[in-house]
């Protein structure tokens, strides 16, 4: 290895392990604790927030599968004040992203799909399998999930962050196009047949964005329209208890965003209002 090479690899190992000590900066002393680095709790520990809908993917199996006297569910501001910015949380997660999983002896295991696979095999025996019964039926929803986190997931934010309206109107078009994709695909009633799976909760959170979003503040006039089997989908999918448990608590963060006028702060309203484009997708 080359001198320079050597020593940014060395600089690197420093940094990582500072970012793992248990003593908090100086200038942080006035924050709220942090939690000690190597955090181990008790029971598996979910990180997230009501609103994230890669969180949620993971809250609902938790709730179908009836392990809630099993995994935890916590807010990131456990790990400190600063919540996935805590140096105690990027100990974990160097990513600083949501969900994370924390197992009792320090495992952590981020994102929502290696989470959602521990928790299908750590718990297979608990609850329903929410595994599609059949080879081919499994493999259309795992090519439901890959359609949302290949497609859908990386411009979801052209909903609710900011970014140049021309940007975000070609990726509305694309999310548009998206869900005449996820027509063709869904079995019905759910999307891999009779019993909802793995690959609803990888859809339905996101259809809550879809569903209090654009037609709100981009004047679609239905999410479903012109989708009848999707719009099947999501009677289904509202009708399960433990979805609908999940689609409330999104609705919920939905409702802070929509009283902190995010859509006018972010001049996302703004944008819209000035009829440049073609925001309803129609």
């Amino acid at each position: 290895m080359a001198p320079a090479t050597r020593a940014a690899a060395s600089r690197r190992q420093q940094r990582l392990a500072a970012a793992a000590t248990t003593a908090p900066a100086a200038a942080d002393a006035a924050a709220a604790p942090e939690a000690p680095a190597g955090f181990r709790p008790e029971k598996p520990t979910l990180f997230g927030v009501p609103v994230s809908n890669c969180a949620a993917q993971n809250r609902f199996i938790i709730y179908k599968k009836a392990l809630e006297g099993e995994v935890d569910i916590q807010a990131p501001k456990l790990l400190g004040d600063k919540g996935v910015k805590s140096p105690a949380y990027l100990a974990l997660n160097p990513q600083g992203k949501m969900p994370l999983m924390v197992l009792p002896d320090g495992t952590a295991l981020p994102e929502s799909q290696v989470i959602e696979a521990y928790l299908l095999d750590k718990y297979s025996g608990v609850g329903p399998s929410l595994q599609p019964p059949t080879p081919e039926l499994r493999a259309r929803a795992h090519l439901a999930r890959r359609v949302h986190d290949l497609y859908i997931q990386p411009i979801q934010g052209c909903m609710y962050k900011k970014m140049d309206a021309a940007d975000r109107c070609d990726q509305l078009q694309s999310i548009a196009f998206q869900l005449d994709v996820l027509e063709e695909l869904v079995e019905g009633p759910f999307v891999a047949g009779e019993e909802i799976s793995f690959g609803d909760a990888a859809l339905f959170p996101t259809f809550v964005f879809f569903t209090e979003i654009l037609p709100k503040h981009f004047g679609w006039a239905s999410v479903f329209e012109g989708r009848p089997k999707l719009a099947a989908w999501w009677a289904a999918v509202q009708a399960d208890p433990e979805a609908a448990r999940v689609i409330a608590e999104m609705r919920n963060g939905l409702a802070d965003w929509e009283a902190a006028k995010r859509w006018d702060t972010l001049g996302i309203s703004a944008q819209v209002a000035d009829g440049s484009f073609n925001w309803s997708c129609s």
